[in-house]
């Protein structure tokens, strides 16, 4: 198995699924009514945002328990992102969400790996 050093946040596959998730709600939220342009697609795409963001930011901090926070914020983040795609799917701006939904789902199930594997590092 060909493993890459991690040298940036960028190399993280689960930084790269949550970039790639936060680019496809770009692009849908764009086809939002007018509107809601300043509401619910404006909420959906700043908490879609917080998730790569805190996962980047945890990858530089030093400390075992301020990466953790970080990755534990965007962990949290996932909930209020599932919230604004049901509201959607709910108003009939976004459809088949479930996709979108499944992709939350294995961000959540990495982010939590990633938890695992630095609360029990001995940064």
């Amino acid at each position: 198995m060909n493993s890459k050093k991690v040298e940036s946040f960028r190399d993280l596959v689960v930084w790269q699924k949550s970039h790639d998730l936060t680019r496809e709600l770009y692009k849908t939220t764009a086809k939002f009514p007018k509107r809601e342009h300043n509401s619910l697609a404006n909420q959906l795409r700043k908490s879609t945002t917080s998730i790569p963001i805190n996962i980047a930011l945890g990858f530089k901090k030093r400390g075992r328990n301020a990466k953790v926070h970080y990755y534990r914020t965007a962990l949290s983040t996932i909930e209020e992102v599932r919230y604004y795609l049901i509201l959607s799917s709910d108003l009939g701006y976004y459809k088949n969400v479930e996709g979108v939904l499944e992709e939350c789902d294995i961000i959540e199930k990495m982010l939590k790996r990633l938890i695992r594997a630095n609360a029990s590092s001995t940064s």
